[in-house]
């Protein structure tokens, strides 16, 4: 007997014909003799609906009822898949994250767990019942609802398979698991049985939409084995593992792209001791996050040109940061938002060296040129133009030998 966790996502919900689907998947895992907690999201397009009508009913709205509203959409959804359960036989009830309880700090919109209660959902699995959760949400230590912000349904699932010593954490969504490379603009990309936490969190953080970031380093983090594969067929997935698990691992395990970044160039800033700091303390000041970096001293050291990347939503509120800031001189704030930052991920790159020539040879051989790079262990990012960003993702995936045969 295997303790499970499974997650279904907004697409995998859609209608109740979804459910339905849904409700025999999970059936299929308790006629092995399994104990299934299942995790839902709202069923798509139900929480854009929500957060539509409370931007609409208050622009300036209390986060707190905000959080309220937009939790509503997984309780429905919860609901409807207990009793889809039980209408083909299998015992299941529904809870809510406050049930639980999924105790959080006070951060509505984006709360971050701080314990969760296994008690009451142990004594249903041993008793042979389906716990079926709404997921992204919990409660503060005030008694009001919370919620975990985008894709927090993934967040709730991998947390609670850590507090259950789950066997495995089952994530279901609209692809059949993960691929080295996005398959709309990269037919011959294939599809991984494995990959480490690093690579994945790598391939969250700089693009991929499979699975969020938080939750593969709560993951990580704790250990617990997940698995990336699709509502709508049959096939193994792409299980998400420690690293130790991979026996031989590739030198690069993926390509990925990321268009909502816009770059950011002060031009003549006045080149004196900690003037980066300044630049870069003001925007955080403005939870604006900041990733790539590059600075460029002129000739005479006297002046510097910085330039960086933020999101593209924060672009507008970058600029107005750097213009209204009176001790930071420079010449010209120069931004441009048709880019895109290209990334080459594998934990195989810490002992194979060349990775980054590759790279370079490969866009240089396609007349692409490279605007700003940034580095870690496992990963070399560029930023290009973002009108090649189809062409660099294709030519590296053969270049790395990624290409299915």
């Amino acid at each position: 007997m295997a303790r499970i966790v499974m997650k279904f996502g907004g697409t995998s919900v859609a209608d109740l014909d979804c459910i339905r689907n849904v409700a025999q998947r999970v059936k299929k895992e308790t006629a092995n003799n399994n104990q299934v907690v299942v995790f839902v999201s709202a069923m798509a397009g139900t929480t854009d609906q929500l957060v539509k009508w409370v931007e609409q009913i208050s622009p300036l709205n209390d986060a707190r009822e905000y959080d309220m509203v937009v939790s509503s959409g997984e309780q429905i959804t919860a609901g409807l898949l207990a009793l889809a359960l039980q209408d083909s036989g299998v015992p299941a009830r529904s809870w809510l994250g406050w049930q639980i309880p999924f105790k959080t700090n006070k951060m509505h919109g984006a709360a971050r767990i701080d314990k969760i209660g296994t008690d009451e959902i142990t004594k249903r699995l041993e008793e042979g019942t389906v716990c079926v959760i709404a997921g992204f949400q919990g409660i503060s230590d005030d008694n009001r609802i919370t919620t975990l912000g985008r894709g927090g349904t993934d967040t709730s699932a991998v947390a609670l398979a850590a507090a259950l010593n789950a066997d495995r954490c089952d994530i279901y969504t609209d692809v059949e698991g993960v691929y080295t490379a996005d398959p709309r603009i990269v037919p011959k990309a294939q599809k991984l049985d494995k990959i480490t936490y690093e690579e994945m969190l790598e391939l969250a953080s700089l693009g991929a939409k499979i699975l969020q970031t938080r939750s593969v380093a709560m993951a990580m983090s704790h250990k617990v084995r997940v698995q990336v594969l699709s509502s709508f067929t049959n096939k193994p997935g792409t299980m998400v593992v420690d690293e130790d698990e991979i026996v031989e691992k590739q030198i690069v395990s993926g390509i990925t792209y990321a268009k909502d970044e816009a770059k950011v160039t002060l031009v003549g800033v006045h080149n004196t001791p900690g003037i980066a700091s300044e630049v870069f303390i003001l925007l955080a000041d403005g939870n604006i996050n900041v990733d790539m970096i590059i600075q460029n001293e002129t000739q005479d050291g006297k002046k510097t040109d910085l330039t960086f990347t933020v999101a593209e939503k924060d672009l507008g509120k970058a600029q107005n940061i750097l213009k209204s800031a009176t001790n930071i001189h420079h010449e010209a704030i120069i931004t441009d938002k048709n880019v895109a930052k290209i990334s080459v991920i594998g934990v195989g790159m810490r002992s194979h060296a060349g990775v980054a020539a590759s790279m370079f040879k490969t866009l240089a051989d396609k007349r692409i040129n490279i605007q700003v790079i940034s580095t870690s262990e496992i990963k070399i990012s560029v930023l290009i133009d973002a009108e090649y960003t189809e062409l660099a993702v294709r030519a590296l995936h053969t270049t790395y030998g990624l290409d299915a045969q």
